[in-house]
């Protein structure tokens, strides 16, 4: 055999190996549950993902609470799986079922969201936005937007305790810092939900003269923002243009809401966790390469000029 094909037969030998590792993998997924069109779009691309490399997926839907992702996290451990992806639903609360996970030698890859530990060692890397970043964009937007006119926000959180709730406040809260005429008057949590949002926008409406004190809301979400349009409508106000409406992920139903003059602003947020987690994980599994704590995935301002454009980018990634 010729030297060259001494070199094409090892090449071919080594990505039928890598191939054959990439089959072999198990991961074990903890989604938080579907409680939006996002977080839906979130597990197919990661179902999708897991699919293109040959990667077999283990899905567990917590239903939004921490203690089924315990439980399944635990059942992961127990079925002795390749590395393990979760979506917290909290950032505390981890320390305990994560120490069991590094002991049984299972690294652990956050999607989406951060926790908080004094043991970082306990997860090889998190991916995601900068949920902080996302909230200043959506502020500044909106500080822009108004100019010196006064403006009172009303503010649709997400679900208490949970990471990007309490980072899109304070970059909202960073981005109207000296702009006095810009404040938050009413803040409540929607959970991530449309039906709360709407729940919620309607006690907001209630509270200030039918909706006349409000000028803008702000939700940390699409979901709810897409309530809260509703819950504008139903008050016999026009949603974009009586009262202001911003918001984060940047899901289909927002879009159709930008076309019909609904809503003003979102701030992009990818569903597409799983392809750099994957990317990370192979490259820590079959090269020992460590990655950084945190792989920052894109955020970016979608105002209505291309909102058709995004509809039909996006309208079939399972959201």
């Amino acid at each position: 055999m010729t030297k060259s094909k001494h070199v094409a037969a090892a090449i071919l030998a080594l990505s039928l190996t890598t191939a054959a590792q990439s089959q072999e993998m198990t991961v074990g997924f903890s989604q938080i549950g579907s409680e939006s069109g996002w977080r839906a779009a979130e597990t197919t691309v990661t179902k999708q993902e897991a699919e293109k490399r040959g990667v077999t997926l283990k899905f567990s839907d917590a239903q939004q609470k921490q203690e089924n992702q315990i439980k399944a996290i635990r059942s992961f451990i127990a079925q002795d799986v390749d590395a393990i992806f979760m979506a917290p639903v909290v950032a505390t609360g981890w320390d305990s079922v994560l120490k069991e996970a590094k002991e049984a030698e299972i690294p652990v890859v956050l999607l989406d969201r951060t926790i908080e530990t004094s043991d970082d060692s306990l997860y090889l890397t998190a991916v995601g936005s900068d949920t902080v970043h996302e909230g200043k964009v959506a502020g500044d937007w909106l500080v822009k937007d108004v100019g010196d006119k006064p403006c009172n926000v009303v503010e649709l959180q997400g679900t208490v305790g949970s990471s990007p709730a309490i980072n899109r406040r304070k970059g909202f809260e960073d981005a109207l810092k000296g702009h006095d005429n810009v404040k938050i008057t009413r803040s409540q949590t929607g959970d991530f939900v449309r039906a709360k949002g709407k729940e919620v926008m309607e006690s907001f409406i209630k509270a200030e003269d039918g909706g006349k004190n409000i000028c803008a809301v702000y939700a940390h979400n699409d979901d709810m923002a897409v309530g809260a349009i509703q819950a504008i409508k139903d008050a016999g106000l026009k949603p974009g243009t009586d009262i202001k409406v911003v918001s984060i992920d940047g899901v289909p139903d927002i879009f159709k809401a930008q076309i019909a003059g609904e809503s003003n602003a979102s701030v992009e947020l990818t569903p597409n966790m799983a392809g750099p987690a994957f990317e990370a994980l192979a490259a820590f599994k079959e090269k020992g390469t460590v990655p950084p704590k945190f792989i920052q995935t894109e955020s970016k301002l979608l105002l209505p000029e291309t909102a058709a454009a995004e509809y039909e980018a996006k309208k079939d990634l399972g959201y």
